[in-house]
C-alpha cells in the first residue's frame, strides 16, 4: 500500500503525517508513507487545498487533518 501526504510541510501537514503513521502502526498494514511537497505534483492530483491524503492513487482527504479513525477506515 502506498500512502502519500500532500502538502508543503505546514503544521497541519505534519499533524496529518503523524496521524497516518500512528494509524498504520496500529493496524499492522504494510504501507509506504511518502511526503509530497512539490506543488506541481500536488496539483497533478487536482488538489488545491492541503493537507491531502492519497492512498493507492485515490484521494481520501483534502484541506483538513483527518482523524485517526478516518485513516484506520481507509486502510481496510
Amino acid at each position: 500500500m502506498e500512502i502519500k501526504i500532500l502538502g508543503p510541510g505546514c503544521p497541519k501537514c505534519e499533524k496529518t503525517t503523524e496521524i497516518v503513521k500512528q494509524a498504520v502502526a496500529d493496524s499492522g498494514v504494510d504501507a509506504d508513507i511518502v511526503k509530497v511537497t512539490d506543488t506541481m505534483e500536488i496539483a497533478s492530483y487536482g488538489i488545491f487545498g492541503t493537507p491531502a491524503v492519497v492512498i493507492n492513487g485515490e484521494v481520501k482527504s483534502v484541506g483538513k487533518v483527518p482523524s485517526k479513525d478516518d485513516v484506520a477506515g481507509w486502510l481496510k
